[in-house]
């Protein structure tokens, strides 16, 4: 149950709590917490008035999970999936580093205009990770690069305690648990799918192709698949 107050004021206090979050991880892994980082205050200026533009009521949502924000793309930014041009319009603030992948922010952006609009998108979905920290891991040439949670058994082991707190975190901030969509259909949804298992969180978890899969190896067929995100996100 959602606590008092409109889910922009629950997502706010999630982010709180993320903030502060500072899991041990195994040998050569790290975190990227954009809530907690160099340019945390600009971070909160702009998830107060995305948040508060889009989810400043009570109205349930569906939850829509990826994997793991990327270092230079949500990991920075602190709002999942959105695209830095779009950002900065809508709240007139700039983020340093910042860089979404134009292939699954364009498509989600044309999966919303085709739902009805950005507005009526956010009206009834809430996106976020499975993991809602960035991780990156140390390469052998010494170099920090993405690292999604589910690539190291110890990894997972180590971060599942946080992704068990921030999905029951996540769900009282008035989420519909009839169904969960999941984006990324081999490894995560295999993880969530486990997960939901053993803590049966939702009714359903339904797996969504990764836009970075589709554009890359599919995208030819990028109208079919925006599609299939359609007949999903609306249901029977």
């Amino acid at each position: 149950m959602a606590e008092a107050g409109t889910f922009f004021e629950g997502v706010l206090r999630f982010n709180d709590g993320l903030a502060h979050e500072r899991p041990a991880l195994p040998e050569g892994f790290d975190i990227v917490n954009p809530l907690a980082g160099e340019q945390r205050e600009r971070v909160e200026c702009v998830t107060r008035a995305f948040y508060q533009r889009y989810y400043n009521d009570t109205r349930p949502r569906r939850l829509i999970l990826g994997s793991s924000p990327a270092r230079r793309g949500s990991a920075v930014t602190g709002v999942p999936f959105e695209d830095a041009q779009q950002l900065q319009r809508e709240t007139g603030i700039r983020l340093d580093a910042f860089h979404v992948q134009p292939s699954s922010s364009d498509f989600l952006a044309e999966v919303m205009r085709r739902y009805g609009g950005r507005e009526r998108f956010y009206s009834d979905f809430y996106m976020n990770f499975v993991c809602p920290l960035g991780i990156v891991k140390t390469n052998a040439k010494g170099r920090a690069v993405n690292c999604n949670y589910y690539e190291d058994k110890k990894l997972a082991e180590a971060l599942l305690p946080l992704i068990v707190r921030t999905i029951q975190g996540q769900i009282a901030l008035g989420i519909d648990t009839s169904v969960c969509y999941c984006i990324g259909s081999g490894e995560n949804y295999r993880f969530l799918s486990q997960l939901n298992a053993d803590h049966r969180f939702f009714g359903a978890v339904i797996a969504l192709e990764h836009p970075r899969f589709i554009t890359q190896y599919h995208a030819t067929q990028r109208d079919a698949f925006i599609e299939k995100y359609l007949k999903a996100l609306c249901g029977p």
